[in-house]
């Protein structure tokens, strides 16, 4: 558990913070309320969150359309129980006592797939792991 909390925490970590790890973070918080302590970062934040991201979460009762993207902090990295990057392209320094994972996400563009139906998919696929990723964060201290 980190240190700041006695609930479990997770840093979603994308590029640009505008997109995967926004919508990571959305999901997690919409399946998790407050059991979970939700974070998201960019190793290179952009300027703002896909609107395509923020739209197709709204479909399923998501909110993100407010958030705004930030940049990694070591600290934080520190003090999480899992940093999940997603993709392939986000690189984070590993710290002893902190799980890394990599979640190598759906990518449709790569079979032709854009637009509003790309995020769909890519949402429908962090959905999935994220549930896992819940079951795993909250079983593990007997929640």
């Amino acid at each position: 558990m980190s240190e700041t909390a006695s609930k479990p925490s997770v840093l979603f970590v994308c590029v640009k913070n505008g997109g995967k790890s926004q919508m990571a973070a959305g999901l997690m918080r919409k399946i998790a309320g407050h059991s979970v302590d939700v974070h998201s970062a960019g190793t290179k934040p952009g300027t703002g969150v896909n609107k395509l991201s923020a739209e197709s979460l709204a479909e399923i009762g998501v909110d993100i359309s407010t958030e705004t993207p930030k940049a990694i902090d070591a600290e934080l990295v520190r003090t999480v129980d899992v940093v999940v990057t997603l993709g392939r392209e986000a690189r984070v320094d590993p710290f002893a006592g902190t799980r890394f994972e990599n979640w190598d996400t759906n990518e449709p563009s790569e079979r032709g797939i854009d637009g509003i139906e790309r995020m769909r998919l890519v949402r429908d696929d962090i959905a999935a792991r994220i549930a896992d990723l819940h079951s795993r964060l909250t079983q593990q201290d007997g929640r």
